[in-house]
């Protein structure tokens, strides 16, 4: 799917796999591009030399044609088990972001499929309404959830928040937002933790969203911001909304609907 790929943007999948402008947070010496190359499949790899994304990137240009070549690269790059050894249980979601940012001028994207990255064709049929600056959604409920039934019903809850959203129902899309993100964060509870402290029944969101990120399921600003969401979402009992002063608008809807595109981005990134 990767054949073929712009000059440019070899140079820049080279630019993350480096990392040396510290964005994401994982720099390879010379060595670690050779071995990220042995890695994702390929075979005689030759000595590395200076500078490295130079090197790199005429490595990816040699074998752009070749078929899955690049596409190994890009999935190792996004992989979790690359990045056991350095303890970063955060980077592979990290740098699938920032791949992502990429192979969107190519229309694919990085996603996560039952703890696996894989390359794929963006799905324009499902896209939703986003400014440049909300954070994509790159994975599916039938990519975090092994029960297709329990998959098909979180998938009909995002749905029905697109379709708020699109009618200006903007509490009743933040109310589906949190329901989704309950659901969500009960499954990887229940597959993640074999031997809970408590029943699944008995799990409240505040518990689950302080468990996700004390477990590094989900990254810290997904946190952060996932307690207003779980207020918000208990506007959906009328006597609450008066005490949020403010009811959800569009704006606060647009918050939140980017807090749950990350906060699913991390747990596929970093499902077993």
């Amino acid at each position: 799917m990767l054949e073929a790929l712009d000059d440019n943007i070899l140079s820049e999948i080279a630019r993350i796999a480096c990392g040396d402008d510290g964005r994401p947070l994982v720099r390879r010496t010379g060595n670690d591009l050779a071995k990220l190359l042995q890695q994702a499949g390929w075979q005689n790899v030759p000595r590395f030399q200076e500078p490295r994304r130079n090197w790199l990137t005429g490595q990816l240009r040699t074998r752009r044609n070749q078929p899955g070549a690049v596409e190994a690269v890009v999935k190792r790059l996004a992989d979790r088990r690359e990045y056991v050894h350095r303890n970063l249980p955060f980077a592979a979601a990290q740098i699938t972001e920032e791949l992502n940012k990429i192979l969107a001028i190519e229309d694919v994207e990085v996603a996560h499929s039952l703890g696996r990255p894989t390359v794929r064709r963006i799905d324009h049929s499902v896209a939703e309404p986003a400014d440049d600056a909300d954070t994509a959604l790159h994975t599916a409920m039938t990519d975090l959830v092994r029960d297709p039934a329990l998959a098909a019903i979180l998938q009909n809850r995002l749905n029905e928040a697109r379709i708020c959203e699109r009618h200006g129902a903007w509490v009743s899309a933040v109310i589906m937002l949190g329901s989704l993100l309950e659901g969500v964060l009960l499954d990887a509870a229940a597959v993640r933790l074999p031997h809970p402290q408590q029943p699944p029944e008995k799990w409240t969101l505040s518990t689950l969203i302080q468990t996700a990120h004390q477990k590094k399921w989900i990254q810290r600003d997904a946190r952060g911001f996932l307690d207003p969401l779980r207020q918000y979402r208990n506007s959906v009992h009328p006597n609450v909304q008066p005490e949020l002063q403010d009811p959800p608008d569009k704006d606060t809807l647009a918050m939140c609907r980017s807090v749950v595109n990350a906060t699913l981005n991390d747990l596929a990134a970093t499902a077993p």
